[in-house]
């Protein structure tokens, strides 16, 4: 159970992109400790969570995201909200933006750490969720190091599903992970 009185999740529109777009370096650095010394977790030579050094400063990469709000019949940007104070973010993607067969895919979930072990990360991705039912796909890091990223997603769809869900580690475009599958529609 959580502390907070009021977890929300709120489809942002480009007038509160900023927010997002405030937390993006901080994710990035979070997954920077899942994946170590590989290009586009480290900085770049600029001190910007990216492979290319084309980025010298925050705004290029805030420009790169606003995809996020350009694409809004395919591209879901969520921001979470714990009693009206910013707390993270889920970026959804729909086709052309996932593989074949998954109509939605949790690109990215991020919960800054003020709000973390406090039930706020489950409630929210529960919350996401809910919003779209179909053929659900989120990937994570399968390594050592990201075992509390592997350990809350496993626990989440688990939870969410009534364990009716697959796990699974292979190639996918984004490398090898771990994924997770469910569908939602009977929910």
């Amino acid at each position: 159970m959580t502390e907070f009185m009021n977890i929300n999740i709120k489809l942002t529109d480009p007038d509160e992109a900023y927010i997002i777009k405030n937390m993006y370096p901080l994710y990035l650095h979070d997954l920077s400790g899942h994946y170590g010394l590989i290009p586009g977790h480290i900085p770049n030579l600029h001190g910007i969570f990216e492979e290319s050094n084309e980025y010298r400063t925050l705004t290029d990469q805030y420009d790169v995201q606003k995809i996020w709000w350009e694409k809004s019949n395919c591209l879901y940007p969520f921001l979470i909200r714990v009693d009206d104070i910013p707390a993270g973010f889920a970026l959804i993607a729909t086709p052309p933006h996932c593989a074949k067969g998954t109509d939605y895919f949790v690109n990215d979930f991020f919960l800054m750490q003020p709000f973390r072990g406090k039930g706020v990360a489950e409630n929210s991705a529960i919350q996401v969720f809910d919003t779209f039912k179909g053929n659900w796909e989120l990937h994570t890091n399968p390594s050592e190091r990201n075992t509390i990223g592997q350990k809350f997603w496993r626990k989440t769809v688990s939870n969410y599903t009534s364990g009716n869900y697959d796990e699974e580690s292979g190639m996918t475009f984004d490398g090898y992970k771990l994924v997770f599958r469910f569908n939602n529609s009977n929910e």
